[in-house]
């Protein structure tokens, strides 16, 4: 790859190691896992905390990021940093530039990275809300489930 340079001032640089896109148009956030054959993920620790994001993929996911790019502000996405078995972090981005590598492509993501605590959380009371839950009885049977 080394499409992105590691060290320099202030940017910290990852392997990528997964790779999900959130569609959060309907109720149900739907997962679209995209299989990687490479990736890097780059704190560019900049007064706007954006992270760059670069995933190696097969070509045959072009029509898709295309379709993505040309139809979303917002692209949220999940990743895993440096092994599988880490934590996924939570990213809003936007899809910044696609490029065909033989029969590879290449995607960069340029976003920033969500608190997931809080989006949970969030989630949560939200949740209790539309279960009618208001008042006194919506805070205790909140903290109860957190």
């Amino acid at each position: 790859m080394g499409l992105l340079a590691t060290g320099g001032d202030g940017v910290k640089t990852f392997k990528l190691s997964s790779l999900k896109i959130i569609d959060n148009e309907d109720a149900d956030m739907l997962q679209q896992t995209i299989p990687l054959l490479d990736g890097l993920i780059i704190n560019r620790e900049d007064e706007a905390n954006r992270w760059v994001i670069e995933a190696y993929v097969e070509q045959e996911y072009y029509d898709f990021f295309q379709n993505l790019k040309n139809n979303k502000e917002e692209v949220l996405i999940q990743v895993k940093i440096t092994k599988e078995s880490n934590r996924p972090a939570t990213f809003i981005t936007a899809i910044t530039g696609m490029n065909k590598i033989g029969g590879k492509m290449n995607v960069l993501f340029v976003g920033t990275i969500v608190d997931q605590r809080k989006e949970i959380i969030e989630e949560k009371l939200k949740s209790l809300i539309e279960q009618g839950y208001q008042g006194e009885e919506l805070l205790q049977t909140f903290k109860a489930q957190i």
